[in-house]
């Protein structure tokens, strides 16, 4: 009876691993082969594995810890964290961004964490749009076209200024409490901070193809004969993405038609990534028109809404659930996906009335 609660509490947990280990099993049977993984694909969860390993190193070297005891003090502490979740990801992707600013929220004494956590990662679905190296569908968009860099950033910029103005609207309105009894005195940052901080400058070079990814194998060299304690990451969330762009490249199997209504290519690429994630989305639809503006609004705005509409939110929702000071999984899933699918309907909204525009 126990291991029969305690599979059935794993089931609930990791349900996106459940669906997508699915995805892949129903698509392949269907196409009567397994799915095969381009050098783009493994590049991805390449840096993704860095990334983790080199975020849970700066944890573990007590950098975050004082990090968020520094970011807790003063006021407008959600405005604080949700503008540098959007500003951040400008820079070094949606993904980093929430990998370094939820697990300094969840640090904080403070109250309020689900609306703060969905909010972050809302707000770094729409500020990673505005750049070509923001996140991994928008740089694939920029080369796959060949797109110039003015050109790429003032075809999104409405999308993330007028979402960055509802976000920083929305946190003057979430009040939070600190807990000042449980407050303890600045934690004590360990010599490996620097030596991390390095690595993850590395990392974001790669990330910018400023080195080449064979860079990222540095931290796996350091974690394996220094720190192995790091390389306890999220690897549930790692092999839940594999599966992920399985089911991407067995969907661009499936489907083989051409789309170029630009309004046709918009709302599938955005709904597409409510189910399969907006980088396969983008993936499998960029095979199949040359509306890349189109497709870019599609997969950006498919970012909001489900779970699974964009990495960074499988990434918020896995810090968040897994952390030791949450509970109840239930609730934060059904505001993230309330608070979510009003941004999506807004962004949908946003796109019509933009194109309606002389």
């Amino acid at each position: 009876m126990t291991q029969q609660r305690m599979f059935l509490d794993f089931l609930l947990k990791e349900w996106l691993l459940f669906v997508s280990v699915s995805g892949v099993i129903v698509t392949s049977a269907y196409l009567n082969q397994l799915p095969s993984f381009s050098r783009d694909d493994i590049q991805i969860i390449f840096i993704l594995t860095v990334l983790f390993i080199t975020v849970k190193g700066l944890e573990r070297s007590g950098l975050m810890m004082h990090l968020s005891q520094s970011l807790e003090k003063g006021t407008l502490l959600p405005l604080k964290l949700i503008c540098a979740a959007f500003f951040l990801s400008m820079f070094i992707t949606n993904d980093a961004a929430l990998i370094v600013i939820v697990p300094l929220t969840l640090a904080l004494t403070t109250d309020r964490k689900d609306i703060l956590v969905i909010l972050e990662a809302l707000a770094a679905n729409a500020g990673s749009a505005l750049t070509p190296f923001g996140n991994p569908q928008n740089l694939f968009i920029y080369w796959f076209y060949n797109i110039q860099p003015k050109t790429f950033v003032l075809s999104i910029a409405p999308f993330s200024m007028i979402f960055l103005a509802l976000f920083v609207l929305a946190s003057l309105f979430v009040k939070t409490a600190n807990n000042r009894k449980i407050k303890q005195a600045n934690s004590a940052i360990k010599r490996s901070a620097f030596i991390y901080g390095a690595l993850l400058l590395i990392v974001i070079l790669t990330i910018l193809r400023i080195l080449p990814i064979q860079a990222g194998i540095i931290v796996i060299i350091y974690v394996i004969l220094f720190d192995r304690g790091s390389l306890h990451i999220d690897y549930v969330l790692l092999l839940t993405l594999i599966c992920f762009f399985g089911i991407s490249e067995n969907m661009k199997s499936i489907f083989a038609a051409n789309l170029e209504n630009a309004g046709h290519i918009f709302i599938f690429s955005a709904l597409a990534s409510q189910i399969i994630s907006n980088v396969p989305a983008t993936l499998l639809f960029a095979k199949f028109t040359t509306q890349w503006k189109a497709l870019l609004w599609g997969a950006n705005v498919g970012g909001f809404g489900s779970l699974v509409g964009s990495l960074a939110n499988l990434i918020a929702f896995r810090l968040y659930t897994s952390h030791k000071n949450t509970n109840n999984p239930a609730a934060f899933t059904t505001k993230f996906i309330i608070i979510g699918y009003l941004a999506f309907f807004i962004g949908i909204g946003l796109y019509f009335g933009m194109e309606k525009m002389p």
